[in-house]
């Protein structure tokens, strides 16, 4: 299995569709998970730490977990199917071990608030990380060499006022 962070929620840049998009702990590739609105918000909102009055639907599932004294131990994107992601909740309870199923968004939305870890199964993996490529053109080895000979001071000159 391959742990994974959640990098950003936003838009595919195509489509704008909601996305979650993981990644490795290197950050040299990515998985891109469509998800509804509300979900990119359910993530977020737990992501970003913030707080509500009352509890959203995610809130209420870590506060009843907790109630019955378990843990979420973490979560797994264990398949991918005809475009279709498939995720288990793994939590520890008294009486041992538990999976149940989810689909990713939840799952990750329950780990953001939890601080469990997220892992996805190398079989999906294999099929769905999108590998980081780094941009090795003329232009960008040009600007390397500019950052490496700028100074603070390059920028004070060019931006004095009169």
């Amino acid at each position: 299995m391959v742990w994974m962070k959640v990098k950003v929620v936003g838009l595919h840049q195509d489509s704008m569709v909601p996305v979650v998009i993981i990644t490795d702990r290197e950050e040299k590739g990515f998985i891109q998970i469509a998800i509804g609105p509300a979900e990119a918000a359910a993530i977020s909102h737990g992501y970003e730490g913030r707080k509500h009055p009352r509890p959203l639907t995610h809130d209420l599932l870590k506060n009843v977990i907790e109630a019955f004294n378990a843990k979420v131990d973490k979560i797994v994107i264990h398949d991918l199917r005809d475009e279709t992601y498939y995720a288990r909740i793994c939590l520890k309870t008294k009486d041992g071990e538990m999976e149940i199923d989810s689909r990713p968004s939840d799952a990750i939305a329950l780990a953001v608030r939890t601080d469990a870890p997220i892992y996805v199964s190398e079989e999906v993996v294999a099929k769905a990380l999108q590998v980081i490529e780094p941009p090795r053109d003329e232009d960008m080895e040009e600007f390397r060499k500019f950052l490496e000979t700028v100074t603070p001071e390059d920028f004070q000159r060019n931006f004095r006022r009169d």
